[in-house]
């Protein structure tokens, strides 16, 4: 793959791309100019284009407070990646991303979600007006609430969602909210509180709010709960690793989750199509449609990965 095509380069600034510093970005030969509008789309210094399915629409501006490496993303319209990677992830309408960004793939933020700086996401699944703090590990979760600007669900800054277990698996997917309700945009938010945790696989009910400084490591379906606690206690008991317990949980919550991804999808397919515009387009509706199809996958393989390590350890009582 050459990189710094300077004839792609010269297309975008000639259909109205506002490249201050031309000499310094990158582009790949596989990018398609006739996927980047011209129309108010601004690529600052140090930026680096790769993929063939990259799309960026018009409004969007890369690299405003850092470079910004993009590979493969669909970016859709008034988009802001101040800075950091992004790749085979998909931004919808007025998304604004920090600077020293870690954004992976499979990941989706629908219109008006955020992030703050320092955020690090893979496989996480943001609906509309959802906004991270700063300096947050939020990887392998669906997180839905709010029914706007003023009313949204949130993350508190250093906050982590733990998704790597003691056993070496990622059976941990957490539904934070849920699909069927979330998408209608008419449920209370949920609150994260700052340096605090939630264990995966988890669960969330809308109106749960988790005060600052708290480790969740269990399920909340009830609504409107306030959550709080602070260090656990002292321990030192006896431990085999690799053991599991709470198997039923782990096994059922990561059915729920990839229940939900699939009715995203049916969500998308069949009514989000009827809206497709020059805010939505079909290329940005099909960005969507392949990191959700990358969801699944990956939370298919991550459980069949968990059932085969059961059959390798005693499970704890």
């Amino acid at each position: 793959m050459t990189i710094r095509n300077f004839g792609i380069i010269k297309t975008l600034l000639d259909k109205g791309v506002t490249i201050p510093n031309p000499e310094s970005i990158e582009v790949s030969n596989d990018v398609n100019p006739d996927r980047i509008s011209g129309q108010g789309v601004v690529i600052h210094s140090g930026c680096k284009i790769f993929g063939e399915k990259t799309l960026i629409l018009k409004g969007a501006v890369i690299g405003y407070e850092a470079p910004v490496t993009i590979d493969n993303c669909q970016i859709g319209p008034d988009v802001k990646l101040n800075g950091g990677f992004f790749k085979k992830s998909v931004f919808l309408k007025n998304v604004s991303i920090g600077s020293c960004a870690h954004v992976r793939e499979g990941t989706i933020f629908e219109e008006y979600a955020s992030a703050a700086h320092c955020v690090g996401v893979k496989q996480t699944i943001l609906f509309p007006y959802v906004a991270l703090g700063s300096q947050i590990n939020f990887c392998d979760c669906l997180m839905a609430g709010g029914t706007g600007k003023k009313d949204h669900s949130e993350v508190g800054s250093s906050y982590i969602h733990f998704n790597f277990t003691p056993q070496q698996d990622k059976a941990t997917p957490s539904l934070i909210g849920d699909v069927a309700k979330g998408v209608m945009l008419n449920q209370s938010p949920i609150f994260l509180g700052g340096q605090g945790g939630l264990v995966g696989p988890s669960r969330l009910a809308y109106g749960v709010t988790i005060s600052a400084g708290t480790i969740f490591r269990m399920d909340e379906l009830r609504e409107n709960r306030l959550i709080f606690g602070g260090a656990s206690k002292s321990g030192n008991i006896s431990y085999r690793p690799g053991a599991y317990s709470n198997v039923k949980r782990i096994f059922n919550n990561n059915i729920y989750y990839i229940a939900s991804l699939l009715a995203l999808i049916y969500w998308y397919q069949n009514v989000r199509f009827q809206f497709i515009s020059d805010n939505f387009p079909e290329e940005l509706f099909e960005g969507v449609l392949d990191k959700l199809d990358i969801a699944v996958n990956e939370r298919i393989k991550r459980l069949d990965d968990f059932i085969i390590k059961l059959s390798k350890f005693k499970i704890a009582s």
